[in-house]
């Protein structure tokens, strides 16, 4: 009799301080990998064929204007685009240098216009930022003598999200690839 009460209590007690530690558990995340960014996929056009073809900048550092901030440093190769937009504005500024050392000039500036709706995610995470993408353009600013490279931009989704949704195609103007020779 004296085995079964302690075995009895011994359960209570185990299945309290399970209880217990799963209760106080954080099970929101509130780290930067749930913020949601805007997710840019690049392309062209083929002028013969019209055919819409996935696009590869050979090297693209992005900066933020008006900030000291680095999006990608001398990224090489890149197709597609993860980028941060502004909590504490209606709109960011990305500059892309595609040569910054040999050509500093060489650049397109991307604007986006956002709207940013607080809402509050859980008491551990405070206030969340839903994010709405109204509008996307692009230019060179005090530099009209200079070609874009970016031919024309299109929104396809509006809602800034965590799961790589594209939500900008942005469309360069075509290039004849020359095959590399291995």
């Amino acid at each position: 009799m004296k085995n079964l009460i302690r075995i009895f209590l011994l359960l209570i007690i185990t299945g309290g301080a399970i209880s217990i530690y799963s209760s106080c558990s954080d099970e929101n995340d509130c780290s930067l990998a749930g913020r949601p960014m805007m997710y840019c996929t690049l392309y062209t056009i083929d002028p013969d064929t019209r055919a819409m073809l996935n696009d590869t900048l050979d090297s693209l550092t992005i900066t933020a204007a008006g900030t000291d901030s680095i999006i990608l440093n001398n990224e090489k190769k890149v197709h597609t685009l993860m980028l941060p937009l502004r909590y504490t504005n209606d709109s960011t500024i990305f500059i892309f240098h595609y040569d910054p050392k040999r050509q500093p000039k060489n650049v397109d500036t991307l604007y986006i216009v956002q709207q940013n709706t607080p809402y509050f995610q859980s008491m551990e995470c405070g206030y969340m930022m839903k994010q709405n993408i109204l509008s996307a353009k692009f230019g060179k600013p005090g530099r009209p003598s200079q070609p874009d490279r970016i031919d024309s931009l299109y929104l396809r989704n509006k809602e800034a999200n965590t799961n790589e949704i594209e939500n900008l195609q942005i469309f360069y103007k075509y290039r004849d690839r020359i095959p590399e020779i291995d």
